[in-house]
This record gives C-alpha cells, sequence and structure tokens, in this order.
C-alpha cells in the first residue's frame, strides 16, 4: 500500500514540473492558440518550450506548438522534437522507450513498437531479401514518417519551430485528430473546469 501511495506522490509531482516547464516564464509575449490555450511566442517566430536544464533532468516533455501536441526529448546530449502521437495509429510517443538501432536513436511507439528515428523522423523495420543466398535482417527506411520540428537554444530556453505545413507527413493525421483531444487539451480541459 505505501508502495502505491508512494508512486502516486511521484507521477503528481512529475506532472507538476511538467506543467511548470510547458508554462514557462511570464515574462515572455503571450499569443492564443486556435485550441484556446497559452503559448510562449518569441519574436522570431520560436515557441518556449521551457529551461534547458530543466527538459536535460526530465529527458522529454510534451508541449504545444501551433495548436499540436509536440514531445521534446533530450537524449544524448541532443534535443529531439516531433508530433507526440505515431504516424501508425497515433500512440503516444511521449511514453514510448529510447533504442539505439544502427548507431540511430530511436523512440519506440509503445502500443505496436513502431521505430522512429529521432533525428530525421523515418520509420524503421527490420526486412530481409528473399533472393540473397543466406538472408539475414536487416534495418530498413519506410521513408520519413514523422513530423520533427526544428530545436534552438538559447540564453538556457529551448524553443521550437512552427511547423512548416507546405510539406505533410503521415503523422498530420492524428496530430489533427488529437488537436482537441489530445493529452494536453485534456489537461488544460480539467483545469478550467477545476478553475470554475
Amino acid at each position: 500500500m505505501l508502495d502505491l501511495i508512494i508512486l502516486s506522490l511521484h507521477f503528481f509531482v512529475c506532472f507538476l514540473i511538467s506543467v511548470a516547464i510547458w508554462r514557462g516564464p511570464k515574462d515572455v509575449d503571450l499569443c492564443s492558440s486556435s485550441t484556446g490555450t497559452v503559448e510562449m511566442m518569441e519574436p522570431g517566430g520560436l515557441i518556449l518550450i521551457g529551461k534547458e536544464d530543466d527538459i536535460k533532468k526530465s529527458r522529454r516533455v510534451t508541449a504545444e506548438v501551433n495548436g499540436r501536441e509536440v514531445v521534446v526529448f533530450y537524449h544524448e546530449g541532443k534535443f529531439h522534437a516531433m508530433d507526440s502521437r505515431c504516424y501508425h495509429e497515433g500512440g503516444p510517443l511521449r511514453l514510448g522507450e529510447i533504442e539505439d538501432i544502427n548507431g540511430q536513436a530511436c523512440i519506440v511507439c509503445p502500443w505496436h513498437k513502431y521505430k522512429i528515428t529521432l533525428e530525421t523522423g523515418e520509420g524503421l523495420y527490420e526486412g530481409i531479401n528473399p533472393l540473397e543466398p543466406s538472408p539475414t535482417p536487416q534495418w530498413q527506411s519506410k521513408g520519413v514518417k514523422q513530423r520533427i520540428h526544428k530545436v534552438t537554444i538559447d540564453n538556457g530556453n529551448v524553443y521550437v519551430s512552427p511547423p512548416d505545413l507546405s510539406v505533410s507527413f503521415d503523422s498530420d493525421y492524428f496530430a489533427d485528430k488529437y488537436k482537441n483531444s489530445g493529452d494536453l487539451s485534456m489537461e488544460n480541459k480539467s483545469n478550467s473546469q477545476a478553475a470554475e
């Protein structure tokens, strides 16, 4: 029973930390998004995600960038950002494990184990060439499936560039689908109901 209480307390503290990181400092210009939540917008169009040190400690954080949920990972000294829902069936990538596949850091979707490179958003699969005399499985690319977002570090803050929607990716479908019903949207609805 004590373990359950400690685990619940741990999740609650992590939730509070992620909310604090997501909200960021209050001395930045505020610009409302189409979902009614607040984003921290810098003059260059960059979206403030949070403090560099805080994200390094948490290793990942989910934020809203121009109305879409984005997950920012800190892995092996680098920041990576991508749509938070998997291109395959919309699985929550923020809950996935990071694995090294052929020297590439990949997020593994917790729903169907799809592997996506953090650097490029490529979907990877293990396949064989049946024409080889003794085929051995090798990692292959399906092409870029997941929208990635440019991360900028400036003065101890982490920023993400808004997406270029002139190019489409498979993950766009689930980014749009979960726009008003994703994890952050549910969190914002429950916070606004609690305030009433």
